[in-house]
């Protein structure tokens, strides 16, 4: 609701779709810089203690923001400050509270289906969020919309005193930070299967995930509509996603998740491009539903890969540079389409970014699958080493 909720002023006060990718930047960017600290600090230090002072924090951030609202007297830069706050936050929140799911897991065969219920309570909360931020900017507000949001915190936090985890074991080696995140880099490095991965999310969340920067310029301008269209379009999206997530949480184990991810890029294309133009309303929002699914596969199926596949101990830096590959570039993207579409227009942005999706996809399309050739390749052998000893 609150990201809803600051797009849509920030659009209404300066109806510069640049203003709206420099809202996203400030939001995201700090993370970008921050991210590989806070996987640092949450390999080093107890993750559930850091996930409850960036709750506390983030509710903090809401309230003042809630509060600025309510004066009636507030400029674009305080609002952009605010967001910056809220970046530096995320940059620690995320490297602890992704690999927090991996522990609360105990039969980690259930860690796929759990990552993907996980995500799906996240695009749940982005189908009902931003379509209720729209009735309440419309009926009630801006400040009453980011009140809800502080609000909304408690029971966050509440929540995290109810879980209970194994009792935390402190980690007794102490190298220097930059050991560490030399040490993270080079297991990247040398970990393939997660380095193309990273790589191929990168270039998606640079060229092809910046889209919704776009969303307020088709809510008011495309399909002449308000507050309210711009939560429904966020919603239909939401609603695809949602979707996705289920699919991901229903597949068998074993399931290679490098072919769902491709297949899922293709289909994000091809929905953002037939998206990009056309003004019809309800049709423009059954290609929303399919840009939410495919969405959805460039963070739940990246994010799944890399915690099943990541060794134990580099779980916490592994997410840093999942959060660098995708805070990083997106607020940089956002900048990007919002200058871009300034010059070619929204729709024919939006669908250069369809276009480049599949092309990226295509790219991808020998790696992954080599990936699952050299693993079938594994599991010949084995069964052949296996042969050989049960004949001695």
């Amino acid at each position: 609701m609150q990201r809803t909720g600051v797009s849509w002023v920030v659009y209404t006060m300066t109806h510069s779709a640049f203003m709206l990718g420099l809202t996203v930047f400030a939001s995201q960017f700090p993370s970008f810089l921050f991210s590989l600290l806070g996987g640092i600090a949450s390999d080093r230090y107890n993750r559930y203690k850091i996930l409850l002072i960036t709750q506390i924090a983030s509710m903090v951030q809401a309230v003042l923001l809630a509060a600025l609202a309510f004066t009636g007297h507030y400029t674009v830069w305080e609002i952009l400050t605010l967001s910056t706050v809220l970046g530096i936050i995320n940059a620690f929140d995320v490297p602890a509270r992704q690999p927090l799911v991996h522990e609360i897991i105990q039969d980690k065969e259930d860690l796929p289906n759990a990552l993907a219920l996980n995500s799906s309570m996240v695009n749940i909360a982005r189908l009902i969020g931003p379509a209720l931020s729209g009735l309440v900017l419309e009926k009630l507000g801006a400040g009453t919309c980011f009140l809800l949001n502080a609000i909304s915190f408690v029971a966050v936090i509440i929540s995290l005193l109810m879980i209970k985890l194994p009792v935390y074991k402190p980690n007794p080696i102490k190298k220097k930070a930059i050991a560490d995140l030399v040490e993270g880099f080079v297991y990247l490095k040398n970990t393939r299967s997660i380095g193309v991965v990273m790589l191929m999310l990168t270039l998606i969340s640079l060229l092809v995930l910046p889209y919704n920067t776009l969303l307020p310029v088709f809510a008011k301008v495309i399909f002449k509509g308000g507050a309210d269209t711009f939560g429904y379009i966020n919603s239909f999206i939401g609603l695809g996603a949602v979707a996705g997530t289920l699919f991901l949480a229903s597949l068998k184990p074993g399931t290679d998740l490098k072919i769902i991810l491709l297949i899922n890029t293709i289909l994000f294309g091809i929905g953002l491009a037939l998206f990009s133009h056309i003004s019809n309303f309800p049709i423009a929002m059954m290609f929303a539903i399919l840009c939410g699914f495919g969405t959805m596969s460039q963070t739940t199926i990246c994010n799944t890969i890399i915690q099943v596949q990541g060794a134990p101990h580099m779980r916490g830096r592994i997410m840093s540079f999942f959060a660098l590959c995708m805070f990083g570039m997106l607020p940089i993207g956002s900048l990007l389409i919002g200058a871009i579409s300034t010059k070619i227009g929204a729709p024919n942005a939006i669908l250069c970014q369809g276009i480049i999706a599949i092309i990226i996809a295509l790219a991808f399309s020998r790696y992954l699958r080599k990936d699952r050739l050299d693993k079938n390749k594994m599991d010949q052998l084995e069964e052949s080493e296996d042969a050989i000893i049960e004949k001695i």
